[in-house]
Formats: structure tokens, sequence, C-alpha cells
């Protein structure tokens, strides 16, 4: 039995398609949605940087949100998420509040950006968001531009008085920290496609995929190496994965732009009319370089594509 705060799974994400204009397209968000069911991912969640949840205002948190929850609510087999990244606690709580009364339970949340937090400061911020919410639970999104990223020692004091804080999404955490982590907290840790193999050698993690929707059999594989423990060949399959993202994306590195724009590019070479279009003033990365990078992968790794 599992004893870990939240259960072991695949964790998507839910990227939001935009006209040219900035207008929400509707039925690609639908469409994507569904798309991520039908293949087997029954964790997904909006509004963190993939979904681009720094950048929306509330009116349109609130139109993907109720959207989201349309799509999802009738399969009880689904966990949804909702991103809520503010530059105040009360920022963050106004935007969970609109989701949770839309229906939903589960939060990811990054500690405010504006100014780097102390030590006494991150507790209060984790205190009074979650605690303003004690039927819902919570996932920190660790990542660098909140300022700083949280590490073992800090997860084992907030876990002590945050109870519905369950888990943490960490995809740049170190092998010796993915130990620490692991091991010593009682929290679920998603990591990445790069480090969840290192996770897996210590105990129960979670894996946050971003190369789901180009190869969902070969990242559900690679999950299920881990859960089982087969190392061999969950670390065959961790540098095969590796070597196919690199070969994807190596043509859009020299783009110093948002997260989100390459997970678009995922979406997109899919084969979902995912447009590449970043919500001003974050740069897009350009049709003709998608174009190469979907070359590359069709030459090198084309038999993965949606496999």
């Amino acid at each position: 039995m599992s004893s870990k705060r939240y259960p072991q799974d695949i964790l998507v994400s839910c990227e939001i398609p935009w006209s040219d204009n900035e207008i929400l397209l509707e039925d690609i968000f639908r469409k994507e949605i569904q798309t991520s069911i039908n293949n087997g991912f029954t964790n997904m969640y909006i509004f963190g940087t993939a979904s681009e949840g720094y950048a929306v205002t509330n009116k349109q948190f609130k139109e993907i949100a109720e959207i989201f929850w349309q799509e999802t609510k009738l399969n009880p087999n689904i966990k949804t998420m909702v991103g809520a990244i503010g530059m105040s606690t009360v920022q963050v709580v106004e935007r969970i509040s609109i989701a949770y009364d839309i229906g939903f339970r589960m939060f990811q949340i990054p500690l405010p950006p504006w100014g780097t937090l102390n030590d006494n400061e991150y507790m209060t911020f984790f205190k009074d968001v979650c605690g303003n919410f004690s039927d819902c639970n919570f996932l920190h999104y660790n990542l660098r531009r909140s300022g700083r990223i949280l590490l073992t020692e800090d997860y084992k004091k907030i876990q002590e008085s945050v109870p519905n804080l369950v888990a943490t999404k960490f995809t740049t955490a170190s092998p010796s920290e993915c130990y620490k982590l692991i091991t010593e907290t009682d929290l679920q840790h998603f990591l990445g496609e790069e480090n969840f193999a290192f996770g897996s050698l210590h105990g129960e993690c979670s894996l946050l995929s971003s190369f789901a929707a180009i190869a969902p059999n070969k990242i559900k594989k690679y999950f299920n190496y881990g859960k089982e423990k087969n190392y061999k060949e969950l670390f065959k399959l961790q540098l095969e994965i590796s070597l196919a993202m690199k070969s994807f994306l190596n043509s859009a590195f020299g783009f110093k732009t948002m997260d989100g724009a390459y997970d678009k590019m995922f979406k997109r070479a899919s084969g979902l009319e995912m447009p590449l279009k970043l919500l001003s003033p974050y740069e897009t990365i350009p049709l003709e370089v998608y174009n190469q990078s979907l070359k590359n992968l069709q030459t090198e790794y084309g038999e993965w594509l949606s496999t």
C-alpha cells in the first residue's frame, strides 16, 4: 500500500489554442482534451506554464476552466487539476475560488515570482492558500521562475503543517535530490522524462510528460517500467525518449521563449491542429522552424508518432 499522499500516475497538460488575434479556439481545445483521454491519460491539468496560466485574464481563466470541466466531469476515471499563478496569496486564492465554484478540488500552485520568498514567507503562502481550501488538495509547481527551488528539507517542514499539500512537480531535481525527495517525504513527486527513471530507483514517484502527445504508448510503457522496477528497460527507454525529444526540439532551441511554445509543438506534431501562438508578449516559434523540427522527428523517429 502506498505511503504517499496522492496516487502515482502520469500527468499531462492541456495547452490553450489561440487564434492570431488571441481568441480561444474552443473546438480545438475540446478535441485536445478528448484526444488525451482517448490516448489513455486520466490525470490532466490546465494553467501551468505550458497552458499559459501566467498570461490569461480572470475572464479567460473562468471560460477555459468551464470548458475543461465540461469535457471531463462525466468520466469518473479522470482526475483534473487547475493551476493558479499569481503575484500574491490573494491573487492565487481568487483564481482558485473561481475554479472551486466550477467544481474543481485539485490545484497546482507555484510560489509568487515577483519577489523571492524567504523561509517564513513560503510557509505563510502554503498555509494561507491551502488552508483557505481545506477540502482540496494541492500540488506545488517547483520551478526557477518563482525565484527559488524548494528542496527536500523545505518539503519536510511544509508537509508537517500543510496536510493537503499532496504532491510536487519537480522536473529539474537532480538524481541525488530525487533520492531524498522520495525516501524522506510522503508527497507524490511528479518528475519529468529526464529524471523519472532516477526517481524510480528509490521508490514510488510519478511522471509529468511533455512527450505524451507524440508517443502516448511509449510514455505509458516508460511509466510502467518505473512502477515495475524493470530498470534495464526503463533506462533504455529513457535514453530513446531523450534522444527523440532532442531530435524534435533541436531546431527550436535557439529561441529563448516560454516552455509552452515547445509544448504546443508537441501537440501539433501529434496531429492536432494546435496553433503555435502564445499570448503577447511572448515569442511564438516560427512555423518554418516547427516544420524543420517535425521533419527531423519524422526522419529519425517516424514510427514513434502517436504510437
